[in-house]
């Protein structure tokens, strides 16, 4: 039997064996055939240029997943929303904002380009936004009810109202707000509605405009696994992260920069959070040796960061290690480490791991 005698379905079962990118563009290149059954068999493509889109798209109706790391506007979602319908992971996170040397260009991302994804891809269940200048989600979120995934870091036009939207989600699992201008209405928002029995992993590093009362709410969320709430501000004391200790899940958490916390922070998460696996203090510099040997007792935690923290002395490391079993590594400053006597050092790494940063 010759190779032009396979029907493309046969070709497809043949295709579904070759996932390196460079023989699947050899293969489409022995005749018309290949090529067309390479492009229905294709299940993801990453553009880097544009100004083709409209030609070379309708080859690949059946990809699952499309990324682009470069400008694109709304008649270009509305074209791949129509051309590629089985749509599930939509990537168009920016690795930097486009500018040149006297302006910032922005995206042309509006309401009607995220509105037609969530028609036309009803699938679409992770959307990677990070660094778009969107104008609004509001449409996308209420449209894509299967949306698990969302990434909104460094989207400085995200809103409460947004929030509000995501809050009303049940199907969403994580979340990425680093960066963003919300304030507490849109954390209370998340924390009251649906999400909150669904969201796993919330990050909301550089979010300076929260406070203690939108913290407090979070206290609700109770599925929650992982919590950043690194570099958000003064206005984060332990009034507001002593409530997190009631969310008995977290697994990480990170507390990086957050200059208004201190020890009984860290004694409710010792006492309540018996899941927490990892706790990243950096630059906490309020906490002390008591807040450290809090964990001594712990059963699950792994990993504390505690680097720049420079209340936390020699022998309140070794108490930890000596007392937490589970315990695998500390991690910190690298003159820190240099200050301590050898023979605790070695005593310590009898029981963990110590890790220098610099």
């Amino acid at each position: 039997m010759s190779m032009s005698s396979l029907c493309d379905d046969e070709l497809g079962l043949i295709l579904e064996r070759v996932h390196d990118p460079y023989d699947r563009k050899s293969v489409s290149l022995v005749c018309k055939q290949w090529l067309r059954v390479e492009g229905l068999t294709r299940l993801s493509i990453r553009v880097f240029e544009l100004d083709s889109l409209r030609w070379f798209l309708p080859r690949y109706p059946n990809i699952v997943t499309f990324e682009c790391s470069t400008l694109i506007n709304d008649d270009e979602l509305k074209f791949l929303a129509k051309t590629c319908p089985k749509l599930e992971v939509l990537n168009l996170s920016l690795e930097r904002p486009f500018h040149d040397e006297f302006t910032t260009v922005f995206d042309n991302v509006c309401e009607d380009g995220l509105c037609a994804l969530g028609n036309g891809c009803h699938k679409l269940s992770k959307v990677l936004l990070r660094r778009r200048i969107c104008w609004t989600v509001v449409s996308l979120v209420k449209l894509a009810q299967n949306l698990t995934i969302l990434d909104l870091a460094k989207c400085c036009l995200v809103t409460d109202q947004d929030l509000e939207a995501i809050g009303a989600l049940n199907s969403i699992t994580i979340l990425n707000l680093e960066g963003c201008s919300i304030t507490d209405v849109g954390l209370v928002s998340l924390a009251t509605g649906a999400s909150s029995r669904s969201l796993k992993k919330l990050v909301l590093e550089g979010c300076y405009q929260i406070t203690d009362y939108g913290v407090s709410s979070l206290r609700q969320m109770c599925c929650l696994e992982e919590l950043n709430m690194a570099d958000c501000g003064t206005k984060v004391t332990n009034i507001g992260c002593v409530e997190l200790a009631a969310i008995q899940t977290l697994k990480r958490l990170n507390l990086s920069w957050l200059s208004n916390v201190s020890d009984p922070t860290l004694l409710a998460l010792a006492e309540n959070c018996r899941n927490l696996k990892q706790v990243d203090l950096t630059g906490c510099e309020l906490i002390t040796g008591a807040g450290i040997r809090a964990f001594a007792n712990h059963g699950c935690v792994q990993a504390l960061v505690l680097s720049y923290c420079h209340n936390i002395f020699a022998y309140d490391l070794e108490h930890l290690a000596l007392g937490c079993q589970s315990l695998k590594y500390v991690v910190l400053d690298r003159g820190w480490k240099a200050a301590m006597p050898m023979k605790m050092v070695e005593n310590i790494s009898r029981f963990c791991d110590i890790i220098c940063r610099r």
